[in-house]
């Protein structure tokens, strides 16, 4: 069955990406992805002058990861949404760092955002999950390919087949990648951070009560495993440092987040919008209507 272009189908259920996405050990995995992207100095540019990841940042982030969401469990609200990010990336444009202007919908801008979330969560899921076989990295990218077109984004502009996929990341991580501003601020670990606005009122409370004590730790670790599930080869691009006294750190993180992550039940394995799809599905092939 062909995909109608203005309509792409998000990735199957039971896919790598079904139950990858929507698993609580993403969240550590995000932080990376993030850096990777705005590492280039255009998307590094529009995030610095557009973003409102300093003045919003939980607010941001919780957009951020309901937007990833749906791509992946939103059914027939995928494509729409990836219609409105399109939208609201038109005005976002400028001058980046080295004087040359941008724009968010450039497809090779765009395309590198999409693109940076193939090589984090492969390596992270080494870490957290487990390796992917070959056929599973092969499944993986050929899912994040339908989120590519969800968003917007031609199969010209994106490389089709893990190995066409190889060599553009080098490229991109040899001849554009740097420590860009933004890079710089989102690992440093002395830039106040607002206590979270989400959540219960009671956490909300307890949170900006305890908050000078926790945002120094918070935003260390932060750091911590955005530089950690980098791809080694994308931390080197950046120039960012890593010892073997924070490797065995990450690996021992690792081995606890394995262990607990699988026992935990589904209401707290999952994120909300993966929960409610994982239902929906087991419903559905049940024979009965999901409510």
């Amino acid at each position: 069955m062909t995909e109608a272009p203005d309509h792409p189908a998000p990735p199957p259920p039971g896919g790598v990406l079904w139950s990858l996405a929507g698993d609580v050990r993403a969240l550590l995995m995000l932080p990376s992805a993030f850096v990777l992207q705005v590492a280039h100095p255009a998307v590094g540019a529009g995030v610095d002058e557009h973003s409102v990841f300093r003045t919003d940042p939980w607010g941001r982030a919780d957009r951020s990861l309901r937007s990833l969401q749906l791509w992946v469990y939103g059914g027939e609200a995928a494509a729409e949404e990836g219609r409105r990010l399109r939208r609201l990336h038109r005005a976002v444009r400028g001058t980046d760092a080295h004087g040359r202007p941008y724009h968010a919908l450039t497809p090779a801008h765009y395309a590198w955002v999409h693109a940076t979330g193939f090589p984090v969560h492969r390596h992270a899921a080494r870490y957290l999950v487990r390796p992917m076989t070959e056929e599973q990295e092969r499944c993986f990218y050929a899912e994040w390919l339908r989120v590519g077109r969800i968003l917007g984004i031609h199969d010209r502009d994106m490389p089709q087949t893990v190995e066409e996929f190889w060599p553009y990341y080098r490229k991109v991580l040899a001849d554009e990648i740097e420590a860009t501003a933004v890079v710089r601020e989102l690992l440093a670990t002395d830039v106040p951070l607002p206590p979270p606005d989400r959540g219960p009122l009671p956490l909300r409370l307890l949170l900006r009560l305890l908050w000078p004590l926790l945002w120094p730790r918070f935003t260390r670790f932060r750091a911590f495993v955005a530089v950690g599930f980098l791809p080694p080869e994308a931390r080197e691009a950046i120039g960012l440092e890593w010892s073997d006294a924070q490797e065995r750190r990450l690996r021992l993180l690792s081995r606890v987040v394995r262990a607990v992550v699988p026992a935990l039940p589904e209401r707290l394995r999952y994120l909300p919008q993966a929960r409610e799809a994982r239902r929906a599905h087991r419903l559905s092939r049940a024979g009965r209507p999901a409510r």
